[in-house]
């Protein structure tokens, strides 16, 4: 009776353990042919573009429009900052845009009086050859009545009052002569002076036209400041914790909290380095997510880190100082998400979740 009872213990016994030598068999196969054709990682986490949301001007905010993890769409108002300095600012350069125009007109018309006192000069210069022209004929002229009339002298033909008579002739055709001739180098000179005038006019209608594009600038520049107190969002997504609130003063380039675009989502997954031999860019990716496990998500490997992890970080690691330890390096690939996905599904995953990656290999 003992005999037959341990016969049976036996027979169970070794049912019991074949079957879990083929199990285990058929599952230790089974893993083995699925590793030469795939590559897995738990080290890997979801990423997403998280928008920073920076001031570009400094001021007290007045009102905020959004709350915490509030979804938001590309140009909705987050927060406005007091704009009265700003305000007054674009009227001081309005203002001061309105002067440089001034300005630069009336230095337009000292070159149109410029150019005609130029030419006022270049008609008294020829006015003043012609009369130097006439006064030359009359002093021809009167040089020849004046010879005539010496001759006539010393023949005693005629009289002395005469010959003074011819002598005054002659010297007043010289006199004349002579004025004309200072005359039209006075106006020389004029036209001289009109024509640097002229030039140093031109050079101010320069110099204000300048101006006149600097205080356009300027008010361009204060146009842009006043309407950086209006802060919008730059894309579509859903807002972080806001830690900000009216009468908070920020300052430029201050991270204030951040906009999540939650469409566009890849992963990072940090494979080991004798896990990579195989891998290449396009390769399909099968990604389940810790928060989901219920839901596939398809990708397909992007791009590989120029390097490895442990470069990137705060302090790599120095193997020709100390005592050298071999370990294995992990290196960062890209997978994005494909878009074969569902979008709301999409939706749900947040940046930082842990996920799973299988990448086919074949």
């Amino acid at each position: 009776m003992e005999n037959s009872t341990k016969k049976k213990t036996n027979k169970k016994f070794m049912v019991i353990l074949a079957t879990l030598v083929i199990l285990g068999g058929g599952y230790g196969t089974y893993k083995y042919m699925h590793s030469l054709a795939h590559e897995t990682t738990d080290d890997a986490q979801v990423e997403k573009n998280m928008n920073p949301i920076i001031p570009r001007v400094t001021g007290y905010i007045t009102k905020v429009y959004v709350k915490d993890n509030d979804y938001v769409k590309k140009g909705d108002t987050l927060f406005v900052i007091d704009d009265k300095d700003y305000a007054v600012r674009v009227e001081d350069a309005k203002a001061a845009l309105i002067a440089a125009q001034g300005s630069y007109e009336a230095a337009k018309a000292d070159v149109g009086s410029a150019s005609a006192g130029v030419s006022v000069s270049d008609a008294n210069i020829q006015s003043s050859k012609g009369n130097i022209e006439a006064a030359k004929v009359r002093l021809w002229r009167a040089n020849n009545d004046f010879v005539r009339f010496e001759n006539l002298y010393k023949n005693h033909s005629i009289t002395k009052q005469q010959y003074e008579q011819a002598q005054a002739t002659k010297q007043e055709a010289e006199a004349q002569l002579k004025v004309l001739q200072q005359a039209e180098a006075a106006s020389k000179s004029q036209r001289s002076a009109s024509v640097s005038r002229s030039a140093v006019t031109g050079k101010q209608t320069e110099v204000a036209s300048a101006n006149i594009k600097r205080a356009q600038a300027a008010l361009d520049a204060a146009n842009l400041n006043l309407s950086y107190t209006v802060v919008t969002a730059a894309i579509d997504g859903q807002v972080s914790t806001i830690d900000i609130q009216p009468g908070q003063l920020v300052q430029p380039g201050q991270a204030l909290f951040y906009i999540i675009n939650t469409q566009d989502a890849w992963v990072v997954a940090n494979f080991k380095e004798t896990q990579i031999t195989k891998m290449k860019e396009g390769q399909k990716v099968t990604i389940v997510s810790d928060a989901y496990p219920d839901v596939e998500f398809e990708g397909q490997i992007t791009s590989f880190s120029p390097a490895t992890g442990a470069r990137f970080s705060l302090l790599p690691p120095d193997n020709a100082t100390g005592n050298f330890v071999k370990t294995v390096q992990r290196l960062p690939v890209k997978i994005s998400l494909t878009q074969n996905n569902d979008k709301e599904k999409v939706k749900l995953l947040r940046p930082g979740m842990n996920v799973e990656v299988d990448v086919h290999l074949k």
